[in-house]
């Protein structure tokens, strides 16, 4: 699986073909990640042609209309987003990663507690729990 660093317009794209499902077209996507029309038909169209040249997307064409599908799920560009970041920010170290997000200012207790709920139940899935 090829690591691409997406632009923030490449990301909208993508959570827009993510969210359709299936295999949109360019007209699909702009229509649904920019309905008061923030972005241009053929801007759209260069930034998909980007995603499938970065192997993100890949393209078939029927009649006169191009037709793209995702080829890694949301959750694997995710990741692959992360381990780039978690690479070049913190040098690998996850410890870090979460020393520097958990010493935000505007965390509150309530997040507080999500991230410790999400804690242990990754610590019962490592360790094997079935509870």
């Amino acid at each position: 699986m090829k690591s691409a660093k997406l632009t923030p317009v490449e990301w909208e794209i993508m959570e827009a073909v993510w969210e359709l499902g299936g295999t949109p077209s360019v007209r699909d996507v702009l229509d649904h990640a920019f309905r008061n029309g923030e972005k241009a038909y053929t801007t759209v169209q260069t930034v998909m042609n980007t995603l499938e040249k970065k192997g993100l997307l890949r393209r078939k064409k029927q009649g006169l209309v191009n037709f793209y599908r995702p080829t890694r799920s949301r959750a694997e560009a995710i990741k692959s987003e992360m381990l780039l970041m978690l690479s070049r920010v913190f040098k690998g170290s996850i410890p870090e990663l979460a020393d520097s997000l958990l010493s935000m200012d505007d965390l509150n207790i309530d997040e507080i507690e999500q991230i410790k709920k999400l804690l242990r139940k990754r610590e019962k899935e490592l360790r094997g729990d079935q509870s």
